[in-house]
């Protein structure tokens, strides 16, 4: 089962992008759906909620008026809170319920509006932003749903920001155009990624990648896209991860790189990564099969777990080792190093493009090539460290 976060802000038009995704075959659970039917009259959530805010949020039938209670919560950060902690455990064991019933090779997408401000993007492989600018949003509530402009500004400046949502986003889905162009997002989405993302995951595999080294210009968004992967991967580890990290040559800015994230997990010995890496699973990632092990400075090998990426549209290497192994120390170090060293960057970047364009050069090729300049550089790293006083 491929599970996908669904957000955005209020008016940005999710209701559009989860409606064409249950059209294209995905089980959708609308957090507004469940927070509706959480507080319906009877409920103990009503209850709960009638003995904190008073009569005055209920309508002279008995069910919630919801007008009322917005005027409360959208004005007062503490009394949003309040409600929050009545409604958000109703909410999350109903999803919970609905989520069991999918099948296994289900795409389950989860429509949360407060995603990103109650921090639970790390338990989702994928993270899905619907977005429309604040004007546009700010017109749609008035127009579409009667409110009035203070009304609106008010719940939209109550959310999270433009800049805290794209941080959060693997995905970022402009809505504020014609809906037949979201659509052909949307559409293209599924196709590309959710349906191939869902398929791996259901058949343990890891998703093609080219057989050829492609070292390509560094990105800004690596280190973004570095720090949502260690979150989901550290959530899944939890105690039993030392430290999580993002490794490798995408971890420093400015560095050209296959466009690929390393992720390095330490725990105790090699049961605790298998373990790991076999749940790995609940983060889009799957452990590869057969035996893997790091060569350290002096030709010895070193028993490791690798996991891959399910998803199609980015790939990544997660390395589980053990605290024993000197090979995680050494991950650190170099990327430390480099990060302080622009010029080593450069010189490092070079040697990468010139290994890549040599013809029909493999993936692994292209490593083993790079091994004797990287044993090189932690014998200057090794230097700094004690000069510096550097610690992993």
């Amino acid at each position: 089962m491929l599970r996908v976060g669904l957000t955005g802000g209020i008016g940005a038009g999710k209701s559009v992008v989860s409606r064409r995704l249950a059209q294209r075959g995905a089980t959708v659970v609308d957090a507004d759906v469940l927070a509706r039917e959480v507080v319906e009259p009877g409920t103990p959530g009503l209850a709960a909620v009638a003995a904190e805010f008073g009569p005055q949020v209920l309508t002279p039938d008995g069910a919630l008026d919801r007008p009322a209670l917005g005027k409360i919560i959208f004005a007062d950060d503490d009394r949003r809170r309040a409600l929050n902690a009545i409604v958000h455990p109703l909410v999350a064991r109903r999803r919970a319920e609905l989520v069991a019933r999918a099948g296994a090779g289900s795409v389950v997408v989860e429509d949360i509006p407060l995603l990103v401000e109650n921090g639970m993007t790390d338990g989702f492989p994928l993270v899905v932003v619907v977005h429309a600018p604040p004007a546009e949003r700010r017109r749609r509530l008035v127009a579409d749903r009667g409110m009035s402009e203070s009304d609106a500004l008010a719940r939209i400046r109550a959310q999270a920001s433009d800049e805290q949502r794209r941080a959060a986003a693997d995905v970022w889905i402009d809505n504020s155009g014609d809906i037949a162009d979201t659509y052909a997002v949307v559409d293209r989405l599924w196709e590309r990624r959710l349906h191939p993302f869902a398929a791996n995951l259901r058949a343990g595999t890891i998703a093609p990648r080219p057989a050829h080294a492609i070292v390509v210009d560094p990105d800004p968004t690596w280190a973004d896209q570095g720090r949502r992967i260690v979150e989901r991967v550290r959530r899944v580890a939890g105690d039993r991860a030392v430290r999580v990290d993002h490794t490798g040559s995408t971890s420093v800015q400015g560095l050209a790189a296959k466009d690929v994230i390393d992720l390095q997990v330490v725990v105790e010995d090699l049961a605790a990564a298998r373990a790991v890496a076999d749940d790995l699973t609940e983060a889009g990632l799957i452990r590869r099969p057969d035996r893997w092990w790091d060569v350290d400075r002096d030709g010895v090998e070193h028993d490791k777990e690798l996991a891959g990426n399910a998803d199609p549209d980015r790939s990544v290497n997660c390395h589980v080792r053990p605290r024993t192994s000197p090979a995680w120390r050494d991950g650190l170090l170099l990327r430390d190093w480099l990060r302080a060293h622009p010029e080593a960057v450069a010189e490092y970047a070079t040697l990468k493009r010139e290994l890549a364009a040599r013809p029909h050069e493999s993936v692994d090729a292209y490593a083993q090539l790079k091994t004797p300049w990287i044993n090189a550089a932690l014998g200057r790293a090794d230097a700094w460290a004690r000069s510096s006083g550097w610690r992993p």
